[in-house]
C-alpha cells in the first residue's frame, strides 16, 4: 500500500493572515493621518498669510503640521494664545526647531495649536493657529432598497477582510499543489 503525504498549508495560511492582519493595523491609522506642509509651496517664511493658508483644511488628531523653513534665521515655537495674538517668543511652550529647517510638530492632542517663529518674524505674519479635532465617524450604512436585488458596497472598509481571505486562499492552494 502506497501511502501518500500531503502537503499541509493550513499553518502557513494562518501565519500568513495574522502577518497581514497585523500589517493592516499597523498601517491603517498612517493612512489615515495627513502631513500638512505649513504654507504650501511657500513654507514657513515671511509674507504669507497662514490664517488664510489654514481656513479650509481640517486638522485632525494624528496629523503632523511639516515646517520647512530657513533654518539660519527662524524657528517654530508653540505658545499660548495670549502670546500669540502679542507676538511673545519668551515663555514658548514647546521648541520644535531641530536646526534643520525640516521641523514636525504632531497633532497628537485635540485642542487648539498656537505656533509663532521668534526673532521678530512673528510680527511679520509668521504664526499659525488651528484647531485639531477628532475623525469624524464612519458614515452609517444606508439601508437597502427593497426594489433592488443586489447589494451595494458603501465602505471601503467592507472590502478588506475578504480581500485578506482570497488572497489567504490563493497562498494555501499554491501551497498545496506545488
Amino acid at each position: 500500500m502506497e501511502v501518500v503525504r500531503r502537503r499541509s498549508g493550513s499553518g502557513c495560511l494562518s501565519m500568513v493572515v495574522a502577518i497581514m492582519c497585523a500589517f493592516l493595523v499597523v498601517m491603517v491609522p498612517g493612512v489615515l493621518a495627513t502631513r500638512w506642509t505649513v504654507g504650501g509651496n511657500m513654507g514657513w517664511a515671511t509674507n504669507v498669510n497662514y490664517t488664510v493658508w489654514a481656513q479650509d483644511k481640517h486638522f485632525y488628531n494624528g496629523d503632523w503640521l511639516f515646517f520647512v523653513y530657513d533654518r539660519n534665521q527662524m524657528n517654530v515655537l508653540e505658545v499660548n494664545k495670549t502670546d500669540y495674538e502679542t507676538c511673545n517668543s519668551d515663555n514658548f511652550l514647546h521648541n520644535w526647531t531641530t536646526g534643520a529647517g525640516r521641523d514636525v510638530v504632531p497633532l497628537n492632542v485635540t485642542r487648539n495649536y498656537y505656533i509663532i517663529s521668534g526673532k521678530g518674524f512673528c510680527y511679520g505674519g509668521m504664526k499659525l493657529a488651528i484647531h485639531v479635532e477628532n475623525l469624524p465617524p464612519p458614515p452609517t450604512s444606508t439601508p437597502l432598497n427593497e426594489k433592488s436585488s443586489s447589494p451595494t458596497l458603501t465602505s471601503r472598509g467592507m472590502i478588506v477582510l475578504p480581500m485578506v481571505l482570497a488572497i489567504g486562499a490563493v497562498w494555501d492552494a499554491f501551497l498545496w499543489y506545488w
